[in-house]
């Protein structure tokens, strides 16, 4: 019987106007010819652990099991952050020890974890610049073929690893549930950092309570389905795809209407 081809992910902030992604698709490709690759995207804002974390923590599940996620959203590149490699619910992450992983450790079972330090698994030449090609390119193609987690470097424990500050929602005395923008998307939605539970709790029930939301200089009454049950031009919230109170505007850019000092969302049951 024929093996089984894996899949490697990608993630990165490289964006799509040089050669660097293409050439991490050749590592790969140079190491382990049957290798499935699929982009994610490419299109991280430059340096957003923050972003890169939301997405890898949305997107994951939606893969085969034994899927390896290459994120490269790596600031800190050729200085003394780590590479590791996690097992979770059955999928593997190559990363840098930088906080992207932290909502994949917090809301599932982690197996196992390892530093990625055996030179074996490198390219004979390692930059200080551009470890997707040199580092992380290979170590994927290698996880995707025969090698093992454990081939990779020394065991580390969960508090072992860098963890994001990401914002946790407050309720105050006042009866408000304050949330807090966490990211922008390529229409402009802006996601909250207020999950469905979070906000199904503070509602009394998932048709519970409805709510006023006021975010900078837009105000909101009620949580909506869907982007179309507010006109053209208006705002309106929903629970998006990563099962966050998104703030919107139907067909246009919330991100342009809110400034980065605005970023505070308050709910209010009416």
């Amino acid at each position: 019987m024929a093996k089984e081809k894996r899949v490697i992910t990608l993630l990165t902030d490289f964006g799509l106007d040089d050669e660097y992604v293409g050439v991490m698709k050749g590592v790969i490709l140079s190491l382990n010819r049957e290798a499935l690759i699929v982009d994610i995207t490419h299109q991280i804002r430059r340096h957003d652990v923050v972003q890169a974390a939301l997405v890898v923590a949305a997107s994951f599940s939606y893969f085969p099991r034994e899927s390896v996620h290459v994120v490269v959203v790596d600031p800190g590149v050729g200085g003394n952050r780590r590479v590791i490699c996690v097992e979770s619910e059955g999928h593997y992450f190559l990363t840098p020890d930088n906080g992207v992983l932290s909502l994949v450790l917090a809301e599932n079972e982690v197996e196992r974890i390892h530093a990625v330090t055996d030179p074996a698994y490198f390219l004979m030449s390692l930059s200080d610049t551009f470890h997707g090609r040199d580092l992380f390119a290979p170590v994927a193609a290698h996880l995707a073929g025969d090698v093992c987690m454990t081939q990779l470097g020394d065991t580390l424990c969960p508090e072992d690893l860098v963890q994001i500050d990401f914002p946790k929602p407050q309720l105050p005395a006042d009866g408000t549930l304050v949330g807090q923008i966490v990211s922008a998307d390529h229409f402009g939605n802006l996601i909250t950092n207020i999950d469905r539970e979070t906000l199904r709790t503070f509602r009394g029930s998932e048709n519970g309570a409805d709510v006023s939301i006021q975010v900078g200089r837009l105000h909101i009454d009620g949580i909506s389905k869907a982007y179309s049950a507010a006109p053209v031009g208006r705002p309106v919230a929903v629970v998006g795809s990563k099962n966050r109170l998104e703030i919107s505007i139907n067909q246009s850019d919330a991100s342009a209407q809110v400034d980065d000092d605005e970023g505070k969302v308050i709910l209010r049951l009416k």
